[in-house]
């Protein structure tokens, strides 16, 4: 196959011990950075900021003089999803959607909660029977990932949401965030229903809030940004997970591990089996999911 100049496939002289390529237009230059387009090395004299991450001269100019083909140069996101005008739209609509559910819970009190709260097992005495994610009602999974009874709660979980929300919808595309978001919650509460007590109930969008913070890390070491920050950001929430008394700790860990998995196959997925890799790695979350809520279930009414 005849090779494209300055393309992916063409050998880059590599410089210094570590071994890093040559800028596809000044190969004398080594380079850790490339095109979020084309994934060409450019050097800091040709980098041109993006959205996310930088593009190289020939993508900025759409294809002129590349030898790529029309549909290559289209805009795209390091994970492949189109780039939209509003990059904080989906962020928008989840910080919606829990505000929403904030004010139905003022009005209608604990009754609401108590319907749509993570639960395994338990005895309701209003209802003088039990109830919970192990008597069917299998919706709690998903509804306690929108649910807060408490001002700081919400406040807390929503600033980080608006935080780490719109960078990472950016950076993957909108279908793909609301993937990774709705996995990390649902990863949060299965494990929750896995290791917290039946009757012990637990709601709050924290483990998709942690999800998005493994997201994030998975995203700047793919971008080879400074990791410290995101790190000691981790840190602390981990050290405020187990420190901090009548903390859902299992809803962080849960969605901690699915988010930084899921965001593992999204940004460093082969581009030309990028919507396959996408896909797969998100069955499998799933499927592990169900896995887990499963297993529990058959633990409690076995």
């Amino acid at each position: 196959m005849d090779q494209v100049p300055g393309s992916p496939q063409e050998p880059q002289n590599a410089r210094g011990d570590d071994g890093l390529p040559g800028c596809y237009r000044h190969p004398d230059r080594p380079t850790g950075i490339r095109c979020t387009r084309c994934e060409r090395p450019i050097c800091p004299d040709c980098m041109v900021s993006a959205s996310v991450g930088f593009q190289c001269p020939d993508c900025v100019r759409s294809g002129s003089g590349t030898g790529h083909a029309p549909g290559a140069t289209a805009p795209r996101t390091i994970a492949g999803g189109t780039i939209a005008a509003d990059p904080r739209l989906v962020t928008k609509i989840l910080l919606g959607i829990n505000a929403a559910v904030f004010l139905a819970v003022l009005a209608a009190g604990d009754e609401l909660v108590g319907r749509l709260d993570l639960l395994g097992l338990a005895f309701d005495p209003s209802r003088y029977q039990l109830v919970g994610v192990a008597e069917g009602e299998w919706y709690r999974l998903l509804t306690a990932m929108f649910l807060h009874q408490q001002i700081p709660h919400i406040a807390f979980n929503m600033l980080s949401l608006w935080w780490l929300g719109p960078p990472l919808e950016a950076a993957l595309g909108r279908l793909r965030f609301i993937a990774l978001y709705m996995l990390a919650g649902l990863g949060g509460s299965a494990l929750s229903y896995l290791l917290a007590a039946q009757n012990q109930p637990s709601l709050g969008a924290s483990g998709a809030i942690f999800g998005l913070l493994g997201a994030t890390a998975v995203l700047m070491r793919r971008m080879r940004y400074d990791m410290k920050p995101v790190l000691i950001l981790l840190g602390l929430n981990l050290a405020f997970t187990f420190l901090w008394p009548h903390i859902a700790w299992q809803a962080h860990v849960g969605g901690l591990v699915v988010g930084a998995a899921v965001a593992f196959g999204m940004v460093h997925a082969p581009r030309e089996r990028r919507n396959v890799v996408h896909l797969a790695t998100c069955a499998v979350a799933l499927l592990a999911i169900g896995a887990v809520v499963w297993v529990r279930t058959l633990q409690l009414v076995g």
